[in-house]
């Protein structure tokens, strides 16, 4: 099957490495420089907060790497959180990446298209608000309906779309080298680069390394296919080692690039960082800031809808979320259920939230899954001393990462209570759901027969059936565990 045709695609040192380093680097580094420059003060802090977030990145992905290889099933932090905690953990992770993790991350890079391919059209002010909105909407619609149409077209998408992003970041540090060999590097004199804009404090230096954060987003990308890759012992770690210092290089180069033509204060007011970059140092060629960093957007969009429609369909095929989200086109077999959820979700939180308050949203989720998951290594340990653990870090690397992240939320949630504690409320109200949904096995007839009869109006709608030819086929992640 085409399926099995996939297993063990990830059978060389090189692919896994591009294959980690190209998730991590995507739409956030066009995004997140004004958020982190805006809490973090001044330009020589900003840039201590784009290496220490790929140092932390580095200590979570060595964590990562430990579960990876000990249980070993593709679905990362949903499966290994399931795993060790149990079903109703798990399913308030499934639950917060379904309702707020992918749908915002795809909300960010939608409205970060709209404002790049708007911004030329609009160089002395903001886009207007419905202009950007419309856009980002009828661009998510177009892209739904590509996955939905084909997985090929899907992926191919994604192939093409990738050079936007690496022309775009490769043009912007060969030009900030050459501004910096020029003499041009005011804002970056260690006399000037550490005078700070406002003062500041711990709560902004945590919402900086929030923001930082969503650019570094994917680093545990691979644990979403750890069956697929071979020998994961020897080249996970590897991959981790080179890539992350790698990505982290490039952040750094191109912050620094930025401020070897932008002063802080034109980057704070700047509404697409690439663009006003280009117009000052790319002269008649500055079109092709825009245009690259939109190819870089619009292929995120796409791989952000590929990857969180196939979380739904997981969730759903484990018995956490609705079967009729399990079931794939008669024809395409694609899961459209699962991506007109995700669609769905992503157009509402359009019309709720500026860009830089749904990075600080959705970066507080994140970080607090990833904590939940490292926090998973250290009681599996405990709870299971002789497991046979082929990469086992020291335990001072989770330990490190721990004290990092509560001190991160902690001051984050104080700093903005209400952005990063709706998630929290969000993420609590699947407890309920789960209680309701998941484990109360004997409901009513009329409420059995009421979802048969929207399963049946959906199947009948996107003309879908599931993959099995049996659906009691279908088992829960939590009865497995069991057995």
């Amino acid at each position: 099957s085409d399926c099995s045709s996939e297993r063990g695609l990830l059978n060389n040192p090189l692919l896994i490495l591009l294959f980690l380093s190209g998730n991590i680097i995507g739409s956030g580094i066009f995004i997140s420089p004004k958020g982190v420059l805006d809490h973090a003060g001044s330009v020589g802090f900003s840039l201590i907060v784009w290496v220490l977030g790929g140092g932390i990145c580095a200590l979570g992905s060595l964590c990562y790497a430990e579960l990876g290889v000990t249980i070993p099933k593709s679905g990362g932090d949903y499966s290994y959180v399931t795993e060790i905690f149990g079903g109703l953990v798990g399913f308030l992770l499934l639950w917060s990446a379904v309702l707020i993790m992918y749908p915002t991350t795809l909300a960010v890079i939608a409205l970060t298209f709209s404002n790049y391919v708007l911004q030329p059209a609009f160089p002395d002010c903001l886009p207007p608000y419905i202009a950007t909105r419309l856009l980002s909407t009828t661009c998510v619609l177009f892209l739904t309906w590509v996955n939905c149409s084909s997985v090929r077209w899907g992926t191919r998408i994604q192939d093409i779309f990738t050079v936007g992003k690496l022309l775009a970041l490769v043009l912007i540090i060969i030009v900030g080298m050459i501004q910096i060999a020029k003499g041009h590097y005011d804002a970056l004199d260690p006399q000037t680069a550490f005078e700070f804009i406002k003062d500041p404090s711990v709560g902004q230096i945590a919402l900086a390394f929030l923001q930082a954060s969503f650019a570094y987003s994917g680093w545990n990308f691979l644990n979403y296919v750890t069956e697929e890759v071979v020998e994961p012992r020897k080249n996970l770690p590897r991959a981790i080692y080179i890539s992350i210092p790698l990505v982290t290089l490039v952040y750094t180069l191109t912050n620094i690039a930025y401020f070897s033509s932008m002063s802080p204060q034109e980057l704070l007011e700047s509404n697409a960082v690439a663009v006003t970059f280009g117009e000052k140092l790319l002269g008649v060629f500055s079109w092709v800031m825009p245009i690259s960093v939109a190819l870089s957007t619009f292929g995120g969009i796409n791989g952000y809808l590929f990857t969180s429609s196939r979380l739904c369909f997981s969730g759903a095929r484990e018995g956490h979320l609705p079967y009729l989200l399990a079931m794939i086109h008669l024809k395409s077999c694609t899961p459209i259920p699962a991506l007109l959820v995700c669609c769905t979700a992503t157009i509402l939180i359009l019309c709720i939230g500026d860009t830089h308050n749904l990075i600080n949203y959705v970066s507080f989720i994140n970080y607090l899954s990833y904590g939940v998951t490292i926090a998973g290594l250290l009681y599996y340990r405990w709870k299971k001393p002789k497991l046979v653990r082929p990469i086992k870090v020291n335990l001072l690397v989770p330990c490190s990462y721990l004290v990092f992240w509560a001190v991160l939320l902690g001051f984050s949630l104080y700093s903005e209570p209400v952005v990063c504690g709706m998630g929290l409320v969000i993420m609590l109200t699947g407890v309920p759901i789960y209680f309701i949904g998941v484990q109360w096995k004997n409901k009513p007839h009329c409420i059995s027969s009421a979802v048969e009869r929207v399963t049946y109006l959906g199947q009948k709608l996107c003309y879908v059936v599931f993959p099995q030819d049996d659906p009691s086929e279908i088992q829960p992640l939590t009865e497995k565990s069991e057995l």
